[in-house]
């Protein structure tokens, strides 16, 4: 290995060891802990290697957003893949809530902290994380209209954002207001996908 290529690993290194640590800080102390010179003090660098890496801590917050997005998509990858799009939509809402639960800090962060770093992952349609997500849901409710089991008058695209709003809304709920007797996340979200599902037409009759 020569010389530029062990310093280009030596940065990458450092560009992930401060990303890591970062995570760390915001998942245990929250977002509002995070800053450039406690960053550098536990990373044992001086602020200025950090300006080096990333512009300043919203650099910073978007990329961790950016990895958040990743990990929510990867969490619902595996329960899109299932045929039956009620099963699919039910196995879609478990996973978005046990993200949202096992992952409180990044939810925040990627939903709840400020509504800039967010936005800028929506703007790519066809390749960002979130739209990515957001096309996961759709393409559910497509096959749910498409067996007649979703409203015909509402767009798919409609439904989905709904279901998300919905979801997002029960995570929130969870997070914010732990003092708020209702039911368990889990029951709620299944509500929901029952409130978005219709019964299955009943089979026409051969003359």
């Amino acid at each position: 290995m020569g010389i530029t290529e062990r310093k280009e690993r030596q940065r990458a290194e450092l560009r992930e060891n401060i990303l890591r640590v970062a995570r760390d800080m915001v998942m245990k102390e929250g977002f509002g802990a995070l800053s450039m010179r406690k960053l550098a003090d536990a990373v044992e660098y001086a602020p200025a290697t950090l300006y080096l890496h990333f512009e300043n801590r919203d650099a910073i917050a978007r990329e961790l957003c950016v990895r958040g997005f990743q990990e929510l998509l990867a969490a619902l990858e595996p329960p899109a893949t299932v045929k039956e799009p009620v099963e699919r939509l039910s196995r879609m809402a478990e996973a978005y809530v046990a993200f949202g639960l096992e992952r409180p800090e990044t939810y925040r962060l990627i939903f709840m902290e400020d509504p800039k770093l967010s936005a800028e992952l929506f703007q790519d349609k066809q390749h960002g994380e979130g739209p990515r997500s957001f096309a996961l849901l759709v393409r559910a409710f497509e096959d749910l209209k498409a067996a007649g089991r979703a409203p015909e008058a509402t767009p798919a695209e409609q439904l989905a954002e709904v279901f998300w709003a919905g979801l997002h809304g029960i995570i929130s709920l969870k997070l914010t207001c732990s003092g708020f007797q209702g039911s368990p996340a889990e029951a709620l979200a299944r509500t929901l996908v029952a409130s978005l599902v219709q019964g299955p037409k009943p089979a026409r009759r051969s003359r």
